[in-house]
């Protein structure tokens, strides 16, 4: 009880620095907000910040630490639970913070390599960067053919395992309350969401997992032209210290470098869209963070990512979901689309899939006829999701961190090309995927990955067989004695135990609700 009284606390702690830089303001003249909890907003302090004083939720989420701007870069993926428009301002969001000190970092590296940092690494920078989980070095090291490499050393910052900890207890206190008391919040699986959050930063925070995804998707983009990934140093690598190639090169946000290359800039734009579209649809795994600052090009004119740490993947089902419903946008075949999310499970069977196929033409027509130039995919793709909302469509986390990450993805491409043609961009990488994958091609590898999954269940059939036969005999057994049989005392010491654990929810939410609303108002005082 204490422990959710402590998290509460922290609840409205963070919310009086929300609402001091004006981050709730926009909520208390929005009507699609509860009176209740416009109320609650106000006691918080929303609407008595000045103009001046309004910097944002951004800045808020800055001033509150790593957990909570980390907090932030996700909610930027989740338009359907903030608005498309805090989305957007928190895609601004830079996980820039104080490098810590030499000394610590020594330590680490030594702690997590087993020898002291000046005998692995010759010499070893001062921070290059620094952000909420780790920050980046420079250094040098000798590779097994004996050649002096550049490297970047990853560190962990110390002690972030414990502060998110904390803090993503009190994010899962904050949605098990909405989803308590809202069927909207427990329609966008608040909680769930929480725990895709707490999974990223746990991934995020084992820098041995970061260096596989970097070595996996090396394999994936071997023949790809155009781009490639930095080389892995796996002897000074370990879950604390990620030691990869230092890239020598042009880095995106460079605007006067790159018009001085002699670059062409808007194949520049092709590659940084057809290089994502072949990751998230041919491979089922991509860069979720491909900004500018996570992109330069080498001396070879390649495309280089660094910073693997978000990495998204799609199953076989969503990659033909992705290709079916851009398709059926391109022939306008409205009622395909809408089939194709109900086939999908993604919109439940009790939707009118006839309504559904209009919302989606709501959605097509407008773009029908302009110039294709002006058409973003990724703003399609936005509204689509806001429109399944209206049917219920429960979240698919996957889908939406695809959705923006190709926000991302094309905003970085237009940079280069303002008039980037995604359709036609686009158009080889779908084309060929589509081919493999929906046309003939594709019906052989589903024939022969069928005959597969036959052959495997025919092997296991007669442990199946035997499974059953004493599955069966064990519920003669059952019938034959009776059957499964509670006796008085243990029904009665279930139902009161389920009345004590029933009994102390209650208290504890009531305690941690009376103790928000005190501390919130202590607060705004």
């Amino acid at each position: 009880m204490f422990s959710k009284i402590r998290h509460l606390f922290k609840l409205a702690r963070a919310g009086r620095t929300i609402a001091r830089h004006g981050g709730f303001d926009a909520a208390l003249e929005d009507d699609n907000v509860p009176s209740a909890a416009k109320t609650a907003l106000r006691v918080l302090g929303a609407g008595k910040s000045s103009r001046e004083q309004r910097s944002g939720l951004a800045e808020a989420l800055n001033e509150l630490g790593p957990s909570y701007i980390k907090l932030g870069q996700f909610l930027a993926t989740r338009p359907d639970m903030i608005g498309s428009e805090r989305a957007g301002a928190l895609r601004q969001l830079q996980d820039r913070m104080k490098p810590f000190d030499m000394n610590e970092a020594r330590e680490a590296i030594q702690a997590g390599l087993g020898q002291p940092a000046g005998e692995i690494f010759q010499p070893l920078s001062d921070p290059v960067a620094a952000a909420s989980i780790a920050q980046v070095h420079k250094a040098q090291v000798i590779d097994e053919a004996g050649n002096r490499r550049d490297v970047a050393v990853k560190v962990l910052r110390p002690g972030v395992e414990a502060r998110f900890r904390d803090d993503l207890e009190t994010f899962f206190t904050a949605a098990r309350l909405a989803e308590r008391f809202s069927a909207e919040a427990r329609r966008l699986n608040f909680v769930k969401a929480v725990a895709t959050l707490e999974r990223s930063v746990e991934l995020e925070m084992d820098l041995r997992l970061e260096a596989a995804a970097m070595s996996e998707m090396a394999e994936n983009t071997r023949d790809d032209p155009g781009f490639r990934v930095p080389e892995i140093f796996w002897m000074q690598t370990s879950r604390r210290i990620l030691t990869s190639e230092w890239i020598d090169g042009i880095a995106l946000t460079d605007d006067k470098a790159l018009a001085a290359s002699g670059l062409d800039l808007p194949r520049l734009g092709d590659t940084v869209i057809q290089s994502f579209l072949r990751h998230a649809m041919r491979d089922g795994f991509f860069h979720a963070d491909m900004h500018q600052g996570n992109l330069f090009i080498d001396a070879q004119n390649n495309l280089v990512a660094v910073d693997f740490g978000i990495m998204g993947r799609l199953s076989m089902k969503d990659r033909r979901f992705l290709a079916e419903i851009l398709w059926g946008f391109i022939k306008r075949d409205y009622k395909r689309i809408a089939t194709v999310h109900f086939e999908a499970g993604y919109v439940p069977a009790g939707e009118d899939v006839d309504l559904f196929a209009q919302a989606l033409r709501a959605i097509g027509e407008p773009i029908m006829g302009r110039n294709s130039t002006d058409i973003s995919m990724a703003r399609l793709l936005t509204q689509l999701f806001e429109v399944t909302g209206q049917f219920n469509m429960e979240t698919q986390p996957q889908l939406i961190l695809l959705q923006k990450t190709m926000v991302v993805v094309e905003g970085v491409a237009r940079s280069f090309n303002p008039k980037l043609n995604m359709w036609v961009t686009a158009e080889p990488v779908v084309a060929e995927w589509m081919e493999q994958k929906l046309g003939a091609q594709g019906r052989l590898e589903d024939a022969a990955e069928g005959a597969a999954t036959l052959g495997r269940l025919a092997a296991s059939f007669p442990e199946v067989l035997s499974e059953l036969g004493q599955a069966s005999a064990l519920v003669s057994s059952m019938a034959q004695s009776g059957g499964i049989r509670l006796d008085n005392d243990t029904t009665e010491a279930i139902a009161a135990a389920q009345a004590r654990h029933s009994a102390s929810n209650r208290g504890a939410l009531w305690v941690g609700a009376i103790a928000l609303v005190v501390l919130a108002v202590s607060l705004a005082l």
